[in-house]
């Protein structure tokens, strides 16, 4: 029987005490229900469901019908659940992302008090890439490229704009990565422009997170230094914060996990990129 069947059976109050008290021997139907403290046919009705889903057997003993309890179901419904727990608590994984994430945000919306209260906020992050700076250059700023890299663990980009010259208009919204059909609200839009663009070198802008009622949660203003290396790219990168309205306590907390969670995808994005190490020229030396 699968365990759908079981723990459907198993989830009615007075299955689960019928199981109780099969467990310590078998019984027939009236002890049961006078122990139960219920009426025999309900008893009886019970013990017909528990059955059919292979967790107790019975056997007729002349005007009696005894039930006993089938230990091996429960047994592969216990191993079915341990295996679930600890694939939930499997170290590094989405469930250990989602309990940090927590913590962060129960921090941010307590000090989020009153418009620009985390102003001056600054993070950084620094990437050692395997590729060279053309081709990371390209993956910054090429949409097709950054839609690989540029959301966080589990959510895909569902919609991108990218224009990689100063003044140039940037839009960035992303969904739940299975959320293929739009049925769930989008996890976060962003709009914002580009300020400056040295191919290869430098590359910064100002992108504002949108709160729900499409007001920006904040500035970000993001500086991208790309530096040559004998094994491809060296990558710093410093996020800093401005125009902080209270409701956006919930942007800043996902800001350190979210964008290093980005970065890591960016660094495996470039190393698989075929060519990753040859001195391809970048758009702007190609023309």
């Amino acid at each position: 029987m699968d365990a759908d069947s079981l723990l459907a059976a198993l989830a009615d109050p007075a299955r689960w005490r019928l199981v109780r008290l099969l467990a310590e021997r078998p019984r027939p139907v009236g002890v049961l229900a006078t122990l139960a403290g219920a009426r025999q046919p309900q008893t009886t009705k019970h013990l017909q469901t528990l059955e059919r889903a292979g967790v107790v057997t019975s056997q007729r003993t002349g005007q009696r019908r005894v039930y006993a309890l089938r230990s091996a179901p429960l047994r592969d419904l216990a191993a079915a659940l341990a295996l679930i727990a600890d694939t939930a608590d499997h170290a590094g994984g989405s469930r250990e992302t989602y309990e940090r994430h927590g913590l962060s945000l129960d921090t941010e919306r307590l000090a989020a008090v009153e418009p620009g209260w985390a102003d001056g906020r600054s993070f950084r992050f620094h990437r050692s890439l395997a590729g060279r700076p053309e081709l990371t250059w390209r993956h910054l700023t090429e949409t097709p490229l950054l839609a690989r890299w540029w959301t966080p663990d589990e959510l895909r980009v569902s919609e991108l704009v990218f224009e990689p010259h100063p003044g140039g208009r940037i839009l960035l919204e992303y969904r739940d990565a299975e959320d293929t059909d739009g049925s769930d609200p989008v996890a976060g839009r962003g709009e914002g422009v580009v300020d400056e663009a040295r191919p290869g070198e430098r590359l910064t802008y100002r992108l504002s997170p949108r709160l729900p009622d499409d007001s920006p949660a904040f500035t970000a203003h993001v500086d991208f230094s790309l530096r040559p290396t004998d094994a491809g790219t060296d990558l710093d990168v410093h996020y800093r914060i401005d125009d902080s309205a209270v409701g956006s306590a919930d942007f800043v907390a996902g800001i350190e996990i979210g964008f290093g969670q980005c970065l890591d995808k960016l660094a495996d994005a470039v190393s698989t990129t075929p060519g990753s190490t040859d001195p391809s020229p970048t758009p702007a030396e190609g023309k």
